[in-house]
């Protein structure tokens, strides 16, 4: 391979990771468990769209669970759901201490929407589909990005 075609390839590449790094998250100061949490939601709303976001609070709970809790309106009616991380730290360390949420699984183990427990296989399929709307949003950017 070329000097010239080493060079390019280097650079495609970092300008791929830079692009990801910089839009891999729509609100880089909102948790990764809120983020999910709410397209949780949006995948099981698919049909009440758009979804406006009035009440957003996410609380530690020592080692019981992380809890976040979301209000919104979608299609002129009101909804509620809350999403349970479990806590998932070997120890205390600094990132723990200064962001309590860090030790916390990024998979909720359980969630509520409109007052209905969703069944494990319901959860890891909505999971799942938030997954993908998350991946199909970071290409979408990466293709903008290069446009």
């Amino acid at each position: 391979m070329s000097d010239n075609r080493r060079k390019a390839l280097a650079t495609s590449v970092s300008l791929l990771v830079a692009g990801l790094g910089i839009s891999g998250c729509s609100n880089p100061r909102e948790d990764v468990r809120v983020t999910l949490c709410k397209d949780m939601v949006q995948t099981q709303s698919a049909g009440a769209q758009p979804i406006n976001w009035t009440a957003v609070s996410a609380e530690a709970r020592g080692y019981e669970h992380a809890e976040v809790r979301l209000r919104f309106t979608a299609g002129g009616k009101d909804g509620e759901a809350a999403c349970y991380y479990d806590y998932d730290a070997v120890d205390q360390t600094a990132i723990t201490m200064s962001d309590p949420l860090a030790a916390y699984a990024t998979s909720p183990s359980k969630m509520v929407l409109n007052g209905q427990a969703l069944s494990r296989s319901a959860l890891a399929q909505a999971v799942k589909a938030a997954m993908l709307k998350q991946g199909r949003e970071l290409v979408d950017q990466v293709k903008k990005s290069f446009e």
